[in-house]
């Protein structure tokens, strides 16, 4: 399995995108997580070397506009090819019922009738809850509560075939309600606005962020083998990875990734 990071910056940024990833199994089947604040989501998924039709399973981890509205564009465009017969089989989109609710309103209010009347049809919107278990590009996943005090978010686990467990934190710190979903991950994807050497810059703390020492030392208690770090500020972009990575060092004696936009992952059980 590998992940493909589409975007890998925080709201605010304008050099790279708002964090969004696939991750694809060995059969080519995409799981899609966040879409970004806007249409870019189109072009790097092209970029990625895949199509729209190439993804049939979704996940939306809160309704914040940087990781939601990219949605819009993603359900207008599958609609369209749909009623084309260029998207083949369905789409399912999982979330909470806050993110489900306001796409439901945005795309009454916005689409026209033919592609809203997708939705129910072959667009599906799944209702996610704490612990909700089910198999996506055929490996089970297990979707949790972050337990956010901003919005209502979901994480999740996926259980690959080879025994690795993969976590996703979301877009905030990891939460010690949830330690044991986390515990013992062999891939851990944490947040992590900007350097621990910079946070009276950047104040990540005022929005409920990490910094990269917080993310390691996160990863570094679970047991984490493999961390990768994203969600972050685009300032200092030629440099980023080369920074984040010495800090990271530092709190993290596992494997470090601080991908850039469109990098891939390979989940490899040897890493």
């Amino acid at each position: 399995m590998k992940i493909t990071m589409l975007g890998t910056g925080h709201a605010l940024v304008t050099r790279c995108y708002n964090t969004c990833f696939i991750i694809s199994n060995d059969d080519n089947k995409n799981f899609l997580v966040d879409s970004g604040g806007g249409n870019q989501i189109l072009s790097n998924i092209e970029k990625a070397g895949l199509k729209l039709e190439d993804i049939h399973e979704i996940f939306v981890t809160h309704k914040h506009i940087d990781h939601i509205l990219g949605m819009i564009w993603i359900i207008r465009i599958t609609a369209q090819h749909m009623n084309l017969k260029i998207y083949v089989g369905d789409l399912n989109i999982y979330a909470n019922d806050d993110v489900l609710d306001v796409l439901l309103d945005i795309c009454r209010k916005l689409l026209l009738p033919y592609q809203f009347d997708f939705i129910g049809k072959r667009i599906h919107l799944i209702e996610l809850k704490d612990g909700f278990e089910t198999e996506i590009i055929n490996n089970k996943i297990r979707f949790f509560d972050i337990h956010s005090n901003r919005t209502k978010q979901l994480g999740f686990n996926i259980f690959m075939n080879d025994g690795q467990k993969l976590t996703c934190c979301g877009d905030e710190p990891f939460h010690e309600i949830y330690y044991d979903y986390a515990k013992n991950s062999d891939w851990l994807l944490h947040e992590a606005f900007c350097l621990y050497s910079e946070a009276e810059i950047y104040k990540p703390y005022e929005k409920n962020h990490s910094t990269v020492k917080d993310a390691c030392e996160n990863a570094e208690k679970l047991n984490v083998k493999n961390l990768v770090i994203y969600h972050a500020e685009d300032n200092n972009l030629e440099n980023r990875k080369n920074l984040y990575i010495q800090e990271a060092v530092k709190f993290f004696n596992g494997n470090i990734f601080v991908p850039y936009d469109l990098e891939v992952i390979e989940l490899n059980s040897k890493v």
